[in-house]
């Protein structure tokens, strides 16, 4: 069946075309390189892995819950939206919800696969370009398992956001090779860390579970990419050069934060688009996850020099600065500790599953 069929409002079948601005550079120095980055090469060689074979895809997803997570996480909870919702509406509902929110990540993990790939292009290091060849493989198999996840387990696509087309357009467009880590490595792919951090932490399905702590094993990766290479990059900016990136961060949070709000789906339910935000607003439990969805972004913004009076305000306006206080090293570690236990625990019982029917055998073998 073709993903049109699956979309909940009509999408051009033709391709979306964004024109390219920049060099394609080439470096002939092919012995010089940063320890860390090169570190963190190799470990992107070392951490592939196969979707098809380290995800149980057997495990069963009901549509209608596929989360598994309360009703309050649905922001028209308690509202007189909600009290008209029946039975059925609200299956319908949590199958919506779910739908648009990995509908977004499929369509953000196209954009960091084609970021990816322009920054193979574009920047002038080999080490950076090693690293990002690297990421382009990691993005397809997320734009594969989302895809996958969407139309064999929920059965319905949205359409990308607006907000996030138009951030993957100024990224894309931009002729200055550091503007797609900024738009990519560190707003988007940032964000899309963050969230993918809350539902992995709150779902009780072990399959979008899996899927996602496993995803942010490369995630984590992704991120100190680009805080590396930013760095670095941003010590030798002038003032202006510096506040221009920062108008970009600026107007590409404001962007990220009015993407997460989803008025597409609460207008599919009927809800009229001039009481989508006030209702967003209002939801505690979309307040917690705005704040927490900056967790990533703030205190990478921070740590690449991009830290000005202007930023700071911003943050402070959108309630995030306390953000810029967490430790991102400690949070990947934890990325990496989850993935992790998950195969422990998965392997595990599977073993002990397959001991049990070893036993079993042998025990009906000998009392015959």
């Amino acid at each position: 069946m073709s993903t049109h069929d699956l979309y909940t409002a009509p999408v051009d079948t033709s391709t979306w075309n964004v024109p390219m601005a920049g060099d394609a550079r080439f470096t002939w120095e092919y012995d010089d390189g940063r320890d860390r980055l090169l570190a963190l090469y190799q470990k992107g060689k070392d951490k592939q892995w196969d979707s098809e074979k380290r995800i149980d895809w057997d495990l069963e997803v009901d549509p209608h819950d596929v989360l598994g997570v309360p009703d309050r996480s649905l922001a028209i909870y308690g509202t007189k939206y909600w009290d008209r919702l029946s039975k059925k509406d609200l299956g319908e509902l949590r199958r919506h919800s779910a739908s648009w929110q990995f509908s977004q990540f499929v369509h953000g993990e196209q954009g960091a696969m084609v970021t990816a790939a322009r920054i193979v292009e574009s920047v002038p290091d080999l080490d950076a370009k090693f690293y990002s060849a690297t990421q382009t493989m990691d993005e397809a198999r997320h734009v594969e398992l989302f895809s996958k996840f969407l139309q064999e387990k929920i059965g319905l696509v949205y359409p990308i956001n607006t907000k996030l087309q138009e951030l993957l357009d100024e990224t894309l467009t931009d002729s200055r090779w550091d503007m797609p880590y900024l738009g990519m490595q560190v707003l988007i792919e940032g964000l899309a860390l963050a969230a993918f951090g809350v539902i992995r932490d709150i779902t009780t399905k072990p399959l979008p579970k899996q899927i996602l702590a496993y995803v942010m094993q490369d995630e984590a990766r992704h991120v100190a990419f680009g805080r590396l290479a930013l760095r670095d990059y941003y010590r030798q900016l002038s003032p202006a050069e510096l506040r221009e990136r920062e108008e970009f961060v600026i107007e590409g949070c404001h962007l990220m934060r009015d993407r997460i709000r989803g008025r597409e789906i609460w207008e599919n339910f009927g809800i009229p688009p001039a009481e989508i935000d006030g209702i967003v607003n209002d939801s505690p439990y979309m307040r917690m996850f705005q704040s927490l969805l900056f967790s990533r972004i703030v205190p990478c913004v921070k740590d690449i020099g991009l830290w000005s009076d202007r930023i700071r305000e911003t943050y402070d306006d959108m309630g995030v600065l306390d953000m810029s206080k967490a430790d991102l090293d400690a949070l990947m570690s934890q990325d990496e500790e989850i993935a992790e236990r998950l195969d422990g625990e998965r392997f595990a019982a599977e073993e002990a599953e397959r001991k049990a029917e070893v036993d079993a055998v042998i025990a009906e073998a000998s009392s015959g």
